[in-house]
């Protein structure tokens, strides 16, 4: 099959430059099958383009798909193994993205890359130069999810989730708040809506419009299958965090 080329290169490019140079190596050899099909069917209706991404947000996605892999890599490494439920989660998180043919293929990537330390302040370093903020905010979700993939998450595991976080200069608020999501506390609810367990029933109200407004899913657009996920889940856990915040405090 034509996804040999696409391996040989992600082999090449581990050699020559390590992970990184896997993943580089492995979605170029993809564009250039690509590109291959695309000449010898040109007379034919064109294929969707790699990643099921329209071609105007191509570059957006594969950069997003790079960092993915490395920083999930970090993630399922941080506590000395890789878990079969992170394994079985990131699996299907990349076939509802992409597609199972090209997650397989992903997946081969990560395996590969799993066997390797990754650098994580180099690639958070790119992250804060081509990401916007909001897209970082939904990479962070997607490795907290993949995180607590087991039932929890260990102390290595929040070591390298607030290291990556603090990296790609996410706000200490935004940290917690995602950390509220996932790890059960008595203020819980208010982190999720970044503020304190005294707030008022106006301020309560006020940070959940700013909060809902943040992750509304009208406001995804442009954003991959996999940053639109994150994107609504944290929609409905600042919505759940409000209305259970109502009820304990008795307010209608």
């Amino acid at each position: 099959m034509k996804t040999t080329f696409a391996i040989i290169l992600a082999i090449v490019g581990f050699v020559s430059s390590g992970p990184i140079g896997a993943i580089i190596g492995f979605f170029i050899g993809l564009y250039i099958e690509h590109v291959s099909r695309d000449d010898a069917n040109e007379r034919q209706q064109p294929k969707a383009p790699p990643f099921g991404k329209e071609r105007s947000h191509s570059h957006q996605g594969t950069s997003f798909n790079y960092h993915l892999l490395i920083l999930i890599a970090a993630i399922m490494n941080a506590d000395g193994s890789a878990m079969k439920s992170e394994l079985e989660l990131v699996k299907r998180m990349l076939t509802r993205t992409y597609g199972e043919q090209t997650a397989q293929q992903m997946l081969l990537v990560l395996r590969e890359m799993l066997k390797q330390r990754q650098d994580v302040t180099m690639v958070c370093r790119q992250i804060r130069g081509q990401m916007a903020y909001s897209q970082r905010l939904e990479l962070m979700h997607v490795l907290f999810r993949i995180s607590r993939a087991d039932g929890e998450i260990n102390t290595s595991e929040m070591q390298m989730l607030q290291q990556i976080s603090s990296q790609m200069a996410i706000t200490t608020p935004d940290f917690l708040s995602l950390r509220a999501m996932f790890v059960s506390s008595p203020d819980s609810e208010f982190q999720i809506l970044e503020i304190s367990a005294t707030a008022t029933e106006d301020e309560v109200k006020k940070a959940y419009r700013k909060m809902a407004m943040k992750f509304h899913p009208d406001r995804l657009q442009g954003l991959n299958e996999t940053e639109k996920k994150a994107a609504e889940e944290k929609f409905l856990r600042v919505k759940k965090a409000y209305e259970n915040i109502k009820r304990k405090k008795g307010w209608t």
